[in-house]
């Protein structure tokens, strides 16, 4: 297997191809905007609303009837990347840079996509299921559809307070406020919101089933079982299939390239820290999050912080 050379790219930026949540969060306003077009030019046409969830919605979100599941598989992924309301777009995708940003920070980014997929596909699992299997619901909305990323910002949600808890964000406020006080914000506000709905019941489904794969999967990545290495493995070679091979270079070989650049080039020090070795802690916590440094490498971090 290749690896791409390292590039030294800021932290959290629209362009960084390591910042996963970013990108998510431009598959899924795009996808937006089209569909928002695409019903603009429904209704000019005078087709009308109700043609375009017919022809293209029923396409794209998870129906509740298990035989039309079977017909349209696909639904179980293409329903997390599909929004048409205004509002649900925009509080999803805020939730989603929220959670996104603090799971990506604490466990590294090849998480975020792992995650996003996993928790989505389990809580549409959930739906279809717990419609099925609770006689009032499969009565009141036998062929209800659902779409939209709650469940995999969900599940990000839990997976992040599961292995980070008292993690905290805005540390000028009285200290910080810790990560599971906003992610039970965000669960009191998904129930408010369900409660208001016909199709409420089984949304919450879908989240509690978002919500159990996430805990799940941290879990796991906890006790050091990465459930998301063979799809990243995957997912590099087919994003890289026609990638020069002159530009790659094998992973085992790394270590040594960066020591060997190391002893031919003065390293530049910022304060008591080499810049060169403090942008390789960086890396590894944007791949593999905070828990991953070493103790050496979290004192070196902090020698590199002091104004002395």
């Amino acid at each position: 297997m290749h690896a791409l050379e390292k590039e030294k790219l800021p932290h959290l930026s629209l362009g960084e191809g390591r910042n996963m949540v970013t990108q998510l969060i431009v598959v899924n306003l795009t996808i937006f905007v089209f569909l928002l077009f695409t019903l603009v030019i429904y209704k000019m046409e005078n087709v009308g609303e109700p043609r375009f969830y017919e022809d293209i919605m029923s396409r794209l979100r998870i129906p509740a009837d298990p035989s039309r599941l079977l017909v349209r598989p696909w639904t179980l992924i293409t329903a997390l990347f599909t929004h048409v309301e205004v509002w649900q777009t925009f509080t999803n995708m805020v939730w989603l840079w929220c959670f996104g940003t603090f799971l990506q920070h604490i466990a590294g980014y090849q998480r975020i996509l792992p995650v996003y997929l996993f928790g989505g596909f389990i809580g549409n699992v959930f739906y279809v299921a717990g419609i099925q299997a609770i006689p009032a619901l499969h009565t009141l909305i036998p062929a209800g559809t659902i779409s939209g990323s709650s469940p995999s910002i969900m599940a990000m949600a839990a997976g992040a307070t599961l292995i980070a808890p008292r993690y905290r964000i805005f540390p000028l406020l009285a200290g910080g406020i810790p990560l599971w006080i906003i992610t039970i914000l965000y669960v009191g506000l998904s129930i408010g919101t369900s409660v208001s709905s016909l199709n409420g019941a089984a949304y919450l489904l879908q989240l509690v089933g978002g919500a159990l794969a996430g805990l799940l999967f941290m879990w796991q990545w906890k006790k050091g079982n990465d459930w998301g290495a063979a799809f990243n493995r995957l997912t590099f070679k087919l994003t890289h299939v026609f990638h020069p091979a002159s530009q790659q270079i094998n992973p085992d070989d790394l270590t040594k390239n960066l020591a060997g650049a190391g002893e031919s080039h003065p390293f530049k020090r910022i304060g008591k820290v080499p810049e060169q070795r403090l942008n390789e802690i960086l890396d590894k916590i944007n791949e593999n999050g905070l828990s991953s440094l070493t103790p050496e490498e979290k004192e070196t971090l902090l020698r590199a912080s002091s104004t002395d």
